[in-house]
C-alpha cells in the first residue's frame, strides 16, 4: 500500500463525497456513533441549514484522499474569513500577523464548526490509518501553501492525532476543559459519596433549589422530541447566543433538520411549567459520552442552569452507562460540581517561518502553563482526599 497513488481533492459540498464513503472513514458502523459530530448527517445538517457556507465565514472545503480511486480518508475542512466559532483562540496571532504586514485571513480550519468537542479530525478508513492521516495533513498544508494562505489549523483533535501531527512538523497546542467521569457509579448518590462533605452538601442544596422552580424537568430524545420543543430550544439558543457572542452560529433551519435526521443523537433536558418550556439544555449523545452543547432560558431561577446542564446530564449518563459527560468549553465553576480538567489538543501550520518560530516558542510556555493549571485544579478538586488520589 506504500506505493499507492494518492489523490487529494477538495469538495464544496458533502454531496460530492456521499454518505457511504464518509461513513466508512468516520467509522459510522451500526448503532450509535462514537462521535456524533463527525457523522455525515450532522455535518450535512450544518451545511444544508446554511449554518456554514456563503456569508458565514465558514466555507466548506472538505478534504478527501483517494488510493487507487477509492476514498480512504476525509476531513471536515473550511476556508475561514474570521476566527469565530472555533474555541481555540488565535485572535492574538491574527493581530500580530497583520501588524507585521501579513494577511491572516482566509485560513484553513479542520474542525467541526462551533463545536469544542475532542474527536478525530482525520477520518480514515480502517486499514489505511497511517497513510490516510499523512495524506490529509500533507494535502491540507499543500492547499494552504499553493493558495498563499497564512495558516492551517486542526482544532480539538485527538491526542493520537496531535502526536502524529507533531511528528509531521505541525505546531502542537494544548488547552483544557472539564469532563465528568463515570467511575462505575450506580446512582447520583453514589457519585456524591465520593465528594468532600462541603461539596456534597452544596450540590444537594443546588439541586433542591433548582427543582423547586415550580414545574417538572423532562429528558427527551428520539421520537419523544416534538416540533414545539425545537421552537423552545431555538428561542433559548438565540437568547444565550446574543448575550454571549453576539450572533448565534446555527440557523433556525438547523433545528428543523435536526428534528428529521438527528433527534436520535440528541438529548433535550427541558424545564416545563404549566405546559411551557422555560429553560432547556441540548446535548449530543455518543457511544460512550454525553456532550453538553447549548443552554438557555426565558425565566431566571436559582441553580436551574446547573441542574439542567450538569446534574441532569450526570443522572442520564449514569442511567445509560456512559463513560463521561463533556460539558463544553471553559467554566472553572464546573470543577466544584464534579467535572475535572482534561487536556485538549490542536495542531497548526503557519506559512511564514519567522512567525511560525515565534508561535512555537510561545506554545512551549503555554503547554507548560496548561499542564500546571490542570495539576493544581485536579488537586483542589471536589473529591474526598482518598477519592482524589484514585483520580490522579
Amino acid at each position: 500500500m506504500d506505493g499507492a497513488r494518492i489523490e487529494i481533492e477538495l469538495h464544496g459540498s458533502l454531496d460530492s463525497i456521499g454518505a457511504e464513503d464518509w461513513g466508512a472513514c468516520a467509522g459510522a458502523g451500526d448503532g450509535r456513533p462514537e462521535d456524533p459530530f463527525t457523522t455525515y448527517r450532522f455535518l450535512k445538517a450544518v451545511e444544508d441549514s446554511g449554518s456554514v457556507g456563503p456569508g458565514t465565514g465558514w466555507q466548506p472545503r472538505y478534504l478527501t484522499a483517494k488510493a487507487d480511486g477509492e476514498i480512504i480518508a476525509c476531513a471536515p475542512m473550511y476556508a475561514k474569513s474570521h476566527s469565530q466559532g472555533e474555541y481555540v483562540f488565535d485572535h492574538n496571532w491574527a493581530h500580530a500577523y497583520e501588524r507585521a504586514g501579513g494577511r491572516y485571513y482566509p485560513k484553513l480550519q479542520i474542525a467541526v464548526p462551533f463545536t469544542p468537542v475532542t474527536g478525530r479530525r482525520l477520518l480514515v478508513r480502517a486499514g489505511y490509518e497511517t497513510l490516510g492521516m499523512s495524506a490529509l495533513v500533507q494535502g491540507a498544508v499543500q492547499v494552504a501553501a499553493e493558495n498563499q494562505l497564512s495558516s492551517m489549523h486542526m482544532t480539538f483533535c485527538s491526542e493520537d492525532e496531535a502526536i502524529a501531527g507533531r511528528e509531521m512538523g505541525l505546531l502542537h497546542r494544548t488547552g483544557q476543559q472539564f469532563h465528568w467521569v463515570n467511575d462505575g457509579y450506580g446512582s447520583f448518590d453514589a457519585f456524591l459519596a465520593t465528594l468532600s462533605s462541603r461539596k456534597r452538601k452544596n450540590i444537594r442544596k443546588e439541586r433542591e433549589k433548582a427543582q423547586g422552580f415550580g414545574g417538572e424537568i423532562l429528558c427527551l430524545t428520539g421520537d419523544q422530541i416534538r416540533p414545539e420543543h425545537w421552537d423552545a430550544m431555538w428561542m433559548f439558543y438565540q437568547d444565550t447566543g446574543a448575550r454571549k457572542w453576539g450572533t448565534p452560529y446555527l440557523t433556525r433551519a438547523f433545528f428543523d433538520i435536526a428534528h428529521e435526521v438527528l433527534r436520535d443523537d440528541i438529548l433535550l433536558v427541558l424545564a416545563m411549567r404549566e405546559g411551557r418550556a422555560i429553560a432547556g439544555a441540548m446535548n449530543m449523545i455518543g457511544r460512550d459520552a454525553l456532550y453538553g452543547r447549548y443552554w438557555g432560558c426565558i425565566e431566571d431561577h436559582a441553580c436551574l442552569h446547573f441542574e439542567l446542564c450538569y446534574y441532569q446530564a450526570i443522572d442520564w449518563a449514569i442511567a445509560q452507562g456512559l463513560a463521561r459527560v463533556e460539558a463544553g468549553a471553559q467554566g472553572e465553576h464546573k470543577l466544584a460540581r464534579g467535572y475535572l480538567p482534561v487536556e485538549t489538543h490542536s495542531l497548526h501550520w503557519i506559512a511564514d517561518d519567522g512567525f511560525s518560530d515565534a508561535v512555537a516558542r510561545y506554545l512551549v510556555a503555554e503547554r507548560e502553563a496548561v499542564a500546571e493549571e490542570i495539576e493544581v485544579m485536579t488537586a483542589w478538586g471536589p473529591f474526598r482526599k482518598e477519592t482524589r488520589e484514585d483520580h490522579e
